[in-house]
């Protein structure tokens, strides 16, 4: 089990350079857990851009309570700490709800799909960073199964609070009485709000199969990658049906709308402009997000010299097939991604 440092842990020198006041020693000790607790905090929100600002929130203050650091134990549990509080401070000001949709193209009135408004990726490159140097591949920080768009949206239907206890302890692998400290609470709470947590994310959770042997799936996730983007520069709404699951589902967050079915999805994309101008003239790039593939397709307009960014397709696929889209706004998103604006 990972657990935080030793709450016994003595000041270190730069910890009390920094509570005497050392700008530049507080600068370099947060950098080592910024994009770690920006994960966290991605976890918690389920917005990038929410998750940018509280770690900024967190930092400040941070410096602002520095005097607080002695007794309290690791400085990496104090800005944990301070992070998740001042996450769940947000999440008391912004009363955010699930909506379940009806999706359009099922078969039955029963098939709805959640809509997280708010939801946004998070790019593979920044994943990568946010795992301690001396973490192997499976750090708990950056685990695929706890930072996939199924697992992020199935967090956001837990109160603020069972939230907070169930990435302590199950995805960061804090001990209870570790989490407790961090909440204060007390450890028989802590076990109880996990067990609720528990409970509700295995309702709202999607099923999915084991995962396949490594073998030839990454060869054929590549293949099937590269034949949706020449599909879609193609503008072959047959040739993405195929591509697609009988039940594939694809949404479009902040948009409220969720359309399952291969043919339903693709016959949206369609109807929605897909194939024709402005929308008849695509370029794309393989990039990744939230340890899945994903695509971002720049569009050229009549008239223009170069494709503008469109929008990112984050695909999650199974069994060769892909079985799920969600497309976000890629304008937006051109930082975190590290893409150009622009196509020449």
């Amino acid at each position: 089990m990972t657990t935080v440092d030793n709450p016994l842990e003595p000041a270190t020198p730069a910890i009390e350079a920094v509570m005497r006041g050392d700008e530049s020693a507080f600068a370099d000790l947060t950098r080592l857990y910024r994009r770690e607790l920006h994960v966290h905090c991605y976890r918690m929100l389920a917005s990038f851009e929410d998750a940018e600002d509280l770690v900024q929130e967190a930092f400040l203050r941070a410096w602002q309570k520095r005097e607080t650091l002695r007794g309290r134990g690791s400085f990496r549990a104090w800005l944990y700490r301070i992070a998740t509080n001042a996450c769940l401070d947000f999440l008391a000001k912004h009363q955010r709800r699930v909506v379940e949709l009806a999706a359009t193209g099922a078969s039955s009135d029963a098939v709805h799909v959640p809509h997280v408004a708010w939801l946004q990726p998070y790019p593979d490159r920044l994943l990568e960073q946010a795992a301690p140097a001396d973490a192997g591949p499976d750090a708990a920080v950056a685990r695929r199964e706890t930072i996939e768009l199924a697992f992020i949206v199935a967090m956001q239907y837990l109160p603020p609070k069972q939230r907070a206890v169930l990435i302590l302890r199950d995805v960061l692998d804090w001990s209870a009485a570790e989490a407790a400290m961090l909440l204060e609470s007390s450890v028989p709470a802590v076990n109880g709000a996990l067990q609720r947590a528990r409970e509700t994310l295995q309702r709202h959770r999607p099923k999915r199969d084991a995962p396949a042997a490594a073998g030839g799936v990454a060869e054929e996730e590549r293949r099937l990658i590269q034949a949706y983007v020449e599909a879609t520069e193609r503008c072959d709404a047959d040739e993405l049906v195929r591509l697609l699951s009988a039940d594939a589902r694809f949404t479009m967050p902040p948009a409220p709308m969720a359309f399952v079915g291969s043919r339903t999805v693709v016959r949206s994309w369609v109807e929605g402009g897909f194939g024709a101008p402005p929308f008849d003239d695509f370029k794309c790039l393989v990039t990744r997000a939230n340890g899945m593939p994903a695509i971002a397709n720049y569009v050229r307009e009549p008239g223009q010299t170069h494709h503008q960014a469109f929008a990112v397709d984050v695909l999650r696929i199974e069994h060769g097939r892909i079985t799920e889209v969600t497309a976000f706004d890629l304008a937006s998103l051109l930082g975190a991604f590290a893409l150009p604006a622009t196509l020449a």
